[in-house]
Formats: C-alpha cells, sequence, structure tokens
C-alpha cells in the first residue's frame, strides 16, 4: 500500500530524532516568547528557551493539562493575533468550557499533510468515494477528514452526523467506497439497514471504514467488518493537538502511526510524571512540534497506551501506539476496584448472544456500597418468542464473564433490540450515578 510522504514517514530513526530535536528547540523558544502561560511555567520552573538544546532536554520541560487550556478561554493561549486565526475548531465542553483549538493558514496546510497521510495509510486514493459521516462544525472530525480526502483527490460526500436511512441511501446511490464516522454509528448503520430488509454487504460497495473519536475493542473491530463487509482502521486524534491526523493504523493493523515529525509522543508514569521507555504502558503526552496559532507542550492527554519504536512492516519507522486501554480519568473505581468501560466491551462482546449495545451504569445504595449494573442488549433470535431459560442463562453466562475478568460482581439486565438510545456521534456508555450521594 502506498505511503503519502515516505521521506517523513519512513525517515531513518536518527535522521527523524534529529529532527525532533531542532524543533523541540525552535518550538520551546517560540512558545516562551508567544504565549504568556509557557513564559511563566519556564520562569517558576527556572527555564529559558536557551536551556532545551535537543531531546534529552524534554522532560526538563513542564506538563500541559486541559484545564490549563480552559484557564486560558478561550484565545489567550494563542501564540498569535486573532486576526491571523482563520478557523477555530473546539471539543464538545460536556465536562466544562470546551478546549479551543486555532489554526492559522499554516496549521490547516499541516492539518492536510497529516490527514493526507491518514487516509493514504487506509488504502484511500483518488478513485475513491468518501462517505465522511462525521459531524461538521466546531468538532473536528468532520472537516478534518473532508481536508484529507480533498488533499489525495478523492471524492467526498460531506453528509455528517444524523438522517441514517439517507444516509443508507446515499452510501448506496453514490456508490460510495470508503466511510468515516465513529464506530458506533457504523453499527447504527447496520441495524438500520437490517430493519429496512438491506443487506449492507451486498448492495454497498464500501471497502474502507475510519473509525475513531471514542474508544472501541477488538471485538468491536470484528463486529463491524462482520457486518459491513468493510476493513475497518482506528485513528487517534484530539482538538489540542490538531484534531484527527495524530495517528492511523495501516494495513497491517500493528498499532497506530504517530504523525511524529509534528507530534512529539512520550509515554509517562501518570502517578510521578517520569518518562517511561518504549514498551512500557502508561499516560500518553504530546508536544506540537510546527503548530502555529496554538502549540501545546507536554500536553496530557490522559490517554492510557503503549509505544513501540520498531520499523513496521509496511515500511513507516515512526512510532505506532497501541489502542487507548483506558483513561486515568475515566476509570471507574467500583468497591476499591479500577475499571476502564472499555475492559466491559471486551468481556461482553466474547459473550455468544450479546450485541455491541451497552451502557454501564454505577450507582450508590443506602449502605453505600456501591453498585455495577450493565444494560446491554441480546440478539433478536432470545426474543422473538422471548426464551426465559435460555435469557437466564446468557445473562448468568455474561455475570460470570465479568466477575472473571473485572473480579467484583455486576448486576446484567438484558434488553431487547433497540431499548437503548443510539448516539449519532459519541455513544454515551457509562451513567455514574454516585455524584448524587456525595454531599
Amino acid at each position: 500500500m502506498p505511503i503519502w510522504n515516505p521521506e517523513y514517514e519512513s525517515m531513518p530513526r536518527d535522521d527523524l530524532e534529529k529532527l525532533q530535536g531542532q524543533r523541540l528547540s525552535q518550538i520551546a523558544a517560540y512558545v516562551y516568547h508567544k504565549i504568556p502561560i509557557y513564559r511563566r511555567k519556564f520562569q517558576e520552573m527556572g527555564l529559558t528557551p536557551d536551556d532545551i538544546q535537543g531531546l534529552d532536554d524534554l522532560k526538563r520541560l513542564p506538563f500541559t493539562t486541559k484545564q490549563d487550556l480552559r484557564d486560558e478561554y478561550p484565545f489567550s493561549n494563542f501564540a498569535v493575533p486573532i486576526e491571523d486565526v482563520v478557523r477555530i475548531h473546539a471539543s464538545s465542553g460536556t465536562t466544562g468550557k470546551p478546549t479551543v483549538g486555532g489554526y492559522t493558514r499554516k496549521d490547516l496546510a499541516l492539518w492536510a499533510e497529516v490527514m493526507a497521510r491518514t487516509v493514504t495509510s487506509c488504502g484511500v486514493t483518488n478513485k475513491d468515494i468518501a462517505h465522511n459521516a462525521y459531524g461538521y462544525g466546531l468538532f473536528t472530525g468532520g472537516l478534518g477528514f473532508h481536508l484529507g480526502y480533498q488533499t489525495v483527490g478523492a471524492t467526498v460526500v460531506p453528509v455528517s452526523g444524523g438522517m441514517t436511512r439517507r444516509q443508507l441511501m446515499l452510501l448506496e446511490d453514490f456508490g460510495a467506497t470508503v466511510m468515516t464516522c465513529t464506530p458506533s454509528y457504523s453499527l447504527v448503520l447496520a441495524e438500520e439497514a437490517a430493519e429496512l430488509g438491506i443487506n449492507f454487504r451486498d448492495r454497498m460497495k464500501v471497502r474502507v471504514g475510519i473509525f475513531g473519536a471514542e474508544p472501541w475493542t477488538e471485538e468491536m473491530r470484528r463486529e463491524i467488518e462482520e457486518r459491513l463487509g468493510l476493513e475497518a482502521y482506528d485513528i487517534y486524534g484530539l482538538t489540542e493537538i490538531i484534531g484527527p491526523g495524530v495517528s492511523v493504523e495501516c494495513e497491517y493493523h500493528n498499532g497506530m502511526h504517530i504523525n511524529e515529525d509534528h507530534f512529539l509522543p512520550e509515554i509517562i508514569d501518570p502517578k510521578t510524571g517520569e518518562q517511561l521507555p518504549y514498551g512500557a504502558e502508561g499516560e500518553l503526552v504530546f508536544t506540537t512540534l510546527t503548530k502555529e496559532a496554538m502549540p501545546v507542550i507536554r500536553y496530557r492527554t490522559r490517554d492510557l497506551t503503549v509505544l513501540h519504536a520498531e520499523k513496521c512492516s509496511c515500511g513507516r519507522t515512526v512510532v505506532r501506539m497501541e489502542k487507548v486501554r483506558g483513561r486515568t480519568d475515566d476509570m471507574l473505581i467500583v468497591r476499591g476496584v479500577n475499571i476502564f468501560p472499555s475492559l466491559i466491551e471486551k468481556t461482553l462482546l466474547n459473550v455468544d448472544g450479546l450485541e455491541p449495545q451497552y451502557q454501564i451504569i454505577v450507582d450508590r445504595s443506602k449502605e453505600q456500597l456501591d453498585r455495577l449494573e450493565i444494560r446491554v442488549e441480546a440478539n433478536h433470535r432470545f426474543f422473538d418468542p422471548i426464551d426465559t431459560r435460555v435469557l437466564d442463562q446468557l445473562r448468568a453466562d455474561a455475570e460470570s464473564a465479568l466477575l472473571q475478568t473485572l473480579g467484583i460482581r455486576t448486576d446484567v439486565k438484558l434488553l431487547g433490540p433497540n431499548s437503548l438510545e443510539r448516539s449519532l456521534g459519541k455513544a454515551k456508555r457509562v451513567v455514574d450515578k454516585r455524584e448524587l450521594y456525595e454531599g
């Protein structure tokens, strides 16, 4: 499969690390002189830009958190005057003020470049018709992928989210060969097609699906590929860095290649902040090396993953990140046990008869004991007609599998098809009601 920019994506590691060191020194000086929050952080640590001469000095630099960026809302963290900013995006802001991302013309050119690398890694060319069902607007997904498709010359269908039946009509009538959306929405499309009596695999030409914006497991990948008859690729990105375009899988699906000539990754111990070696699990941290409007230094993503630096069979030499295994800030602590929603999903999808539609409810009883309830849809064959005996056994199997995986007991409630609300974007998987009892 072709590589969009082999000069950088397949650059020898020694040369790449030399380039990263040069760019790190330049960006350290840039943020010191352009962004007040970084100048304050440097001064508090007794640092000057001259102290940063190469990659070995990365660990001397201060961390940046989401709260740091929120404190500078909306534009105080921009390194350029607002008249030089040609586009603004923002995170959802569901947990407070949104994180704002600004882009100069140079930043948009950078975004187009890394998105061209992204879609090329998934096998997209100028011969493809790309059905882009990511939301267009402040969310970076829709317009980010639009840039990538345009850059490689693919035909873009900017359908955005919602109107699922219309999406199915356009997928078939326009003959889309590539589809882009959240993994949960791809399953919504599959369900809707089944309800309408449409055999998605037979009637659609889609061969590639590029999915991200929410965590998903290998089990969900297999479910999507089986139902839609396509090859599913995982991507990773975040508003604070650029949006989609930070990393993506290649045809070998052995991790997501990071565009590390622009986005310098490291893994740290989330408790101590100490750098960890390749192969160790920890918190993913990024430094943007070439951003102009809103560069960030050592941004703590809160995502837990592992980095690998070995050359990939595809020919790329850039570091690969594994699927995000959880987050340091959405980890659930239930009766003293650390639980990640992705681990619950993985377990459920390994139980035959359960569907990939679920919700995790954490509640606290009057006795102040935490209770973990998993609501999950079962396959329609158990409800037409309802087979109580089989459903009871399925529930027992699910609870047993979760007990073995999590180490605590859960209450599994089996629901019929389409019982849980479907999301047009990121699925809301966790409802934590314990806040109601905290005074």
